[in-house]
């Protein structure tokens, strides 16, 4: 872990109850979500406070990548910086807000929340068709992992026609697109478990 890296953090108790509850999946609209986050005033914290803090959460872009049938959904091992998550199936690529995501240090809450998700899609994705747009879903949030007690999951969908457009980095391992139907079979974070029965109640 980076000790310098900051990240975007919410206080946990100016976030809406139902956000917060022992595991939470919140269907909502964009400007919900912007405008709750802005009312709750956020800041970046030093990261390694910020994972020891339950207090604090950690706003995270979650992407959901599916055909447009919903009939494959992408999903990947985990292998990259967080060790608590290693050998489980992920459905969701994004990670950490950082103050590069503030344009000179003036942006809304809605312009770094994009930006943050658009650059960990250009991360984590060597190519993706421009002309899919990521949808906002809602928030995921759970306190049963030590990895979610301290994280806010802000969930987007991406839909595409053409998923063989889409060529993964490395810390994308195993990347494959997967039936959706199926996904129960994997051995998945439990993120993308609550990501899954979010997207399923649209």
């Amino acid at each position: 872990m980076n000790k310098e890296e900051k990240v975007l953090c919410i206080q946990r108790d100016r976030l809406p109850p139902s956000w917060v509850s022992p595991k939470s999946i919140v269907p909502m609209n964009l400007t919900t979500f912007i405008e709750e986050c802005t009312l709750s005033r956020f800041a970046f914290i030093n990261r390694p406070e910020a994972e020891d803090s339950p207090d604090l959460k950690q706003v995270i872009p979650y992407i959901v990548l599916q055909t447009k049938d919903l009939d494959q959904t992408a999903v990947y091992n985990r292998q990259g910086s967080e060790k608590r998550l290693h050998d489980l199936w992920s459905l969701g690529i994004g990670g950490h807000i950082n103050p590069v995501d503030q344009e000179n240090g003036q942006a809304s809450f809605k312009d770094i929340l994009i930006s943050g998700m658009e650059r960990e899609l250009d991360e984590e994705l060597i190519e993706r068709p421009n002309l899919d747009q990521a949808e906002f879903c809602g928030i995921i949030s759970e306190d049963i992992t030590d990895v979610g007690s301290v994280h806010l999951g802000a969930v987007f969908q991406i839909l595409t026609k053409n998923p063989e457009s889409y060529l993964p980095g490395p810390e994308l391992f195993r990347f494959q697109w997967a039936k959706t139907r199926n996904l129960n079979q994997l051995n998945m974070e439990l993120w993308s478990q609550l990501a899954l029965a979010l997207i399923s109640k649209d």
